[in-house]
This record gives C-alpha cells, structure tokens and sequence, in this order.
C-alpha cells in the first residue's frame, strides 16, 4: 500500500471513529433525557385468588350543595330568574330584579303588590301600559328577563313558556325570545284573551321554536294594548331535558360519567343558613312549581325560586343511578341554635321528609310524591343530622333526639354524625362520621396516610367534603388534582374504615364565584371539567372492585400507587393507579404476583395519563381540554413490566386478565395438521 492510499485509509477510520462516537453520544443523551432506564421503584401486586379486600360499593359519589348558582342557573334547566318576582321581599312595592321594562317610563309603569292567587307566595307585577297601538313603540312595552347572565337559546330548539296572568280588559301579549338587546327575536308566540277570559288569574303556555341560536338571549312580554296586566309565575324550560325531569343536559352527563354510587344534597352551608329563618326548608320546596315561595340563602347570598325541591333530588339521584344521601336542618345555623327542649318541630320535619321518600302513596306525606307524579317510593337509606355543628351548645342533645326518633321509625336507615371519629371515639352513636378536609396541596399528599391508624370499631368515616384550596388550588389547578389523586388513593386503600368520599364544591356558574377551586365549571351554554373533575374519573371502577395487595419499594417519597380489580362486560381486569407529585420522571416497574402462568395471565389494554407542561394548568373555556387525561394502548403489558411515570403525573394502567392459551396441533382427515386452543 502507497503512502498516499495509507492516509487516506487513516482519514476514513478516523472519520469512522469521530461519527460514531457522535452517535452514541447523542443515544446517550436521548436515554439520559428519556431517564435512567433502571426502575426506581417496584409496585409488587399481589393479584392472587382470595388475596384482595373487597371496596365498599359506595366509596365514591358526589356532592351536590346550591352554591355558585349550581341549582339555580345550573343544573335546574329554568331560564327565567325570580321567576315570581318573590325575591325582592314581602314589602310592596319592591325590587325586582333581574326584570326590567321594555320601553320607557312614559309609555309604561311597572310596581309588585300582593295580589298573587298563591298563598304561599302573594307577590305579583302589575303592569300599567300607558300607550295603544298608535303610539306605543312598534314592539310594543312590557317587561324583560334576562335569566341568569344570559338565556342560551338554541336554533332548533323548542321552550315551553308558561304564565299566570289577568287584566281588567282584553290582552295581546307578544311572548318572544330576544337577544340580550331585544334587537333580533329568535322565537315568538301570541297570548290573546278577552277580559272575561282573564277577570281572574289564568294559567296560559306557549311553546316557542327557535329560529336561530343565542348564549345570552332574554324572554320578553310585550303588548301594545294599553291597560293594566297583571302576571305572576312565569317559567321558560327547555323541552329537551335530560330524562325530560328538568336537569340540564350537559352538566347532568359531566355528573352520569363519574359514576357516582351516592350524591349527598342539598348542602353543606346551604342546609344550615347563617340564620335559621333563610336554612333550606324542605317543605317548602315540594308541590307544584308555581307554589313554592323560594327563599333567600344567605350563606351564598342569592335567591333560589326552588324549582329543584326536594322531589327533584330524589329524582336527581335515581336518574343518576346513586344512593340518595339527605342531609337536613338539626336546628342549628350559623348564628342562631333551637334549644334541645324545643327540637321536636325539627325532628318531626326530618322524619315527614324521609315519608315523603320513603312512605307509600296512601300516607300524608306519601301522598304529596304521589301528586307529583310518582307513585312509588325513593330509595333512602342515608341521612345526616345537620352539617359542621359538632360542637355548637345544642348540637350532642339535638342529635340524639333526632337518633332516636329516626332509629325508632326507621331502623335500617344509617344516620351520619357531622362530628369527626377518626383520631378520638364519638360520644354519641352514629353509623358514620363526617369528615371535612381543605388544606394545601402538600398537605393533602402527605394525608395519603390519614385513616391508617384510625380504629376499625365503631361507625365508618364519610369524607363528604375534600378539596385542596388556597394559593396552590387557583381555579382548578395540576397541582390540586394532583394531591387529591393521591389523597383517594389513600381512601381507597383504608375503604374498610372510609365507606364514602366526595369532591365540593362539584358546580361553579362562572358569574358567580363563590368558591374557589370547584369540578365543573359553566355558562350558559359552555362547561369543562377542572383537572379536579378528571381525577374523579379515574376512581369511576373503585366502588364495589376489589382492592389489591400492592407494595411500593424503592425511592418512593413522592409516589403514591394503589392497585384493583373489577369485572366489567364479562372480562376481568387489574388497574394500577400511580401518582408522582415530583418534577422528574420515575421508572416504575410493575410486578404482579399469584397468577399461574398456565391458567391466567395479563394482557394489555389501555394506559391513561393526566399531566401537563406546568403544574400550575387550569383549564379554562378558551382551553377546555389543556389539562386532560389521555388514553393510550397499552402495549407489551406483561406480569413483570416497566412503565414510565411522567413529573407531576397521574396515571393508570389497565391490565386484562385473560386465560392462557395453549395451542395443539390436530390432524384431519386429510392429513394437513390444524391447530386448536384448549
């Protein structure tokens, strides 16, 4: 070989050398930003037959308290606010927003008085119209409402409208859906009367057809027939209603696909008030709509006409296939008690309120639910004496009357104490406790292990109430989903003490904010899901599964897994829950134990992760799905596999267990070898 064919044999091993040292650096560099490959941790499952502890069927529901306008301008479809102008008070004439007048003071003049064919609301709007025909405006003059921050009118869609009214003449009322500045009528519809017709109050519907779509539409009643109109009682409901029972639609799926097992209503603060004259009152919410009086909460501070009563929580919690769970007055509100020598009224209100669920038709309370279209009883089998009054002067000799007149009538009902059980015995008997926890993000994570001393005898704990809030919480954070994953976690571990647990607040109507952070968050026309909300999602097979053996080893501080398994359609499947609240990612292999490789084995189905670039994401209207779980296949799952946890993550992995299958080979009759799966 020539010098000169040496050198360029030299420049080419070289060259060769020099690429590939760039090569497996640069692979370096791709495993090191992928992570060291080697697991940090170990989650061990024991998936053996007869090995795991069966979760309580009703482990995890759902809350559902009137704050935030989650009733009122949520989830109850009605349109119309104040509705029978009952909000401004019993003193006429009075306040009555959110009506206002179409027109002006010269051609109309508008005063509530007390003239209400309803008993139990006597306030009513007398409309004076001033001008006729020829020279009223060309849309006439009348009144407005603007339901709650705008009417989400859509095209296609059908309303039913329906009113009280009477008048000293004839009438010629125009009923119309308008945008938010009357300029644009989507749907209108003729009420005409002669005077003898409405000399006295008259019920009197139209169904209105949208003509095209609008968030923030109002309803109108307008009339260019000069004269004075009286009207009281007016309703707008969508048609379309999910079962046709009045919910809105799309908030009462985000409620259907947790799978809640129970709902707990209709609070919270809302059920105490900050004085008892404004505590929610059942008995004032049942009947028909146009009868109930509505009452201020002053807790929330705003009104509620009570279209969603206590008929319709019932009817709420069947259609969502939960547990009802009743929580009601003990006699204690914020600021005022009824001493235990006058309880009796309150107890004998709590034990009507369960006949009403509960007792058959014929029965006086029964017969009220049967008026109202239903004839058979509600399941009931829970009740909770008050909310967050252990304490409270009156709270210990209240709660035992109420115990023993429920218990007397009622045996098989399991009463709820608001008292917490978990570090000391109660002093009184109940079947559950009540648990409330707000804390920081931080601290609900380290909470993972609240209920691992808690006594085993005695009642069982109910966590009704769990949430981070705070600095670390916003609106509805990464970071508060986070904590809260593995707070559930921890619940889910400890279900043979923890029999239920729920999310609060579950509703936000954005225009009124009155706690921070909340699950699901709406307008009139639009909704998300925080990554709060999401997180519920995971827990949606834990209820009635079976919880798994599982042993996490290794460097595990910042980690939380559980395991579980649950049937579903027919097939068996392993879920392993992990999360890690800490900002790198963590190999985390996954070694499932006590299948016999010859008759079972795991397979894989689905992995599903909520994280996103900052811990401190929210989801917003603009960005609805910023902060979601994704679902991928899971592939090459096996009993002895490696996954990836990302930084501040939650994650799931769905292993179906299937048979083993052992293929043999078979000859035909020509000879040509088959094969078969035995």
């Amino acid at each position: 070989m020539d010098m000169e064919s040496w050198k360029l044999l030299r420049s080419v091993c070289l060259l060769s050398f020099l690429l590939g040292s760039c090569f497996v650096y640069q692979s370096l560099r791709v495993v090191d930003a992928q992570e060291d490959p080697k697991p940090a941790v170990t989650l061990q499952v024991d998936a053996s037959n007869g090995a795991g502890r069966p979760i309580p069927d009703t482990l995890f529901g759902i809350f559902f308290e009137e704050i935030n306008h989650a009733g009122a301008g949520g989830l109850w479809a009605e349109l119309v606010s104040n509705r029978g102008f009952e909000a401004g008070g019993q003193n006429t004439p009075s306040n009555i927003w959110p009506w206002s007048i179409v027109g002006d003071h010269s051609s109309i003049y508008v005063a509530t008085d007390r003239s209400s064919c309803f008993e139990r609301n006597k306030i009513a709007l007398r409309m004076d119209v001033l001008c006729d025909s020829k020279d009223c405006p060309s849309g006439g003059v009348g009144v407005y409402n603007p339901g709650y921050w705008g009417m989400n009118i859509e095209e296609g869609k059908k309303y039913k409208v329906a009113l009280y009214v009477r008048s000293t003449g004839d009438i010629d009322v125009s009923v119309s859906l308008t945008s938010s500045n009357g300029s644009l009528t989507l749907a209108s519809e003729k009420i005409i009367a002669s005077a003898s017709d409405v000399s006295k109050w008259i019920k009197k519907e139209v169904l209105l057809e949208a003509k095209s779509t609008d968030p923030s539409a109002r309803l109108q009643l307008t009339t260019t027939k000069k004269g004075s109109i009286w009207i009281d009682q007016v309703s707008a409901m969508p048609v379309d209603t999910y079962k046709g029972h009045g919910f809105r639609n799309d908030l009462f799926q985000m409620m259907v696909d947790i799978k809640p097992r129970f709902i707990r209503f209709p609070g919270g603060c809302f059920v105490e008030g900050e004085w008892l004259s404004n505590a929610f009152r059942w008995k004032e919410t049942v009947g028909p709509w146009e009868e109930r009086p509505g009452h201020f909460g002053d807790v929330w501070k705003y009104w509620t006409d009570d279209g969603l009563g206590h008929f319709e929580f019932f009817q709420m919690a069947e259609d969502i296939g939960a547990a009802p769970i009743w929580v009601f007055n003990n006699g204690i509100s914020h600021n005022d008690e009824v001493e235990t020598a006058s309880i009796m009224p309150f107890v004998q209100e709590a034990l009507d309120g369960i006949e009403f669920a509960r007792g058959d038709a014929n029965s006086t309370w029964g017969s009220v639910r049967a008026k109202m279209g239903r004839q058979e009883p509600f399941e009931l089998k829970y009740v909770a004496i008050g909310n967050e009054d252990c304490g409270k002067t009156y709270y210990r000799g209240n709660y035992i009357v109420f115990y023993n007149a429920i218990k007397k009538a009622y045996p098989d009902i399991k009463i709820i104490s608001n008292c917490d059980g978990s570090s000391h015995p109660l002093d009184h008997p109940a079947d559950y406790y009540d648990y409330h926890i707000y804390t920081s993000a931080s601290n609900l994570f380290s909470m993972y292990h609240q209920f691992d001393r808690t006594s085993r005898s005695g009642p069982k704990a109910f966590v009704s109430e769990y949430a981070v809030t705070g600095k670390d919480a916003g609106t509805g954070s990464l970071l508060a989903s986070l904590a809260e994953a593995a707070f559930l976690i921890g619940l889910e571990k400890n279900s043979d003490i923890v029999e239920m647990a729920s999310y609060a607040p579950l509703f936000v109507n954005t225009n009124d904010r009155r706690w921070n952070p909340d699950a699901i968050v709406f307008n009139s026309s639009h909704l998300y899901g925080t990554p709060s909300y999401w997180v519920q999602r995971f827990f949606a097979e834990s209820s009635g599964a079976t919880l798994l053996t599982s042993t996490l080893k290794g460097n595990s501080t910042s980690l939380v897994a559980s395991a579980i398994s649950w049937e579903n359609n027919g097939k068996d499947y392993i879920r392993i829950k992990a999360v890690n609240f800490g900002a790198n990612s963590v190999n985390m292999k996954v070694l499932v134990t006590g299948l016999d490789p010859n008759v079972m084995r795991v397979t894989g189905s689905k992995k599903t992760v909520l994280t996103s670039t900052n811990v401190m994401d929210e989801n917003s209207f603009s960005q609805p799905e910023k902060v979601v779980p994704h679902e991928s296949l899971l592939e090459m799952a096996e009993e002895d596999m490696t996954v990836v946890l990302p930084p501040h993550s939650f994650s799931s992995f769905d292993l179906l267990k299937e048979s083993a299958k052992i293929k043999m080979p078979i000859s035909d009759s020509s000879s040509h070898q088959k094969t078969t799966t035995v």
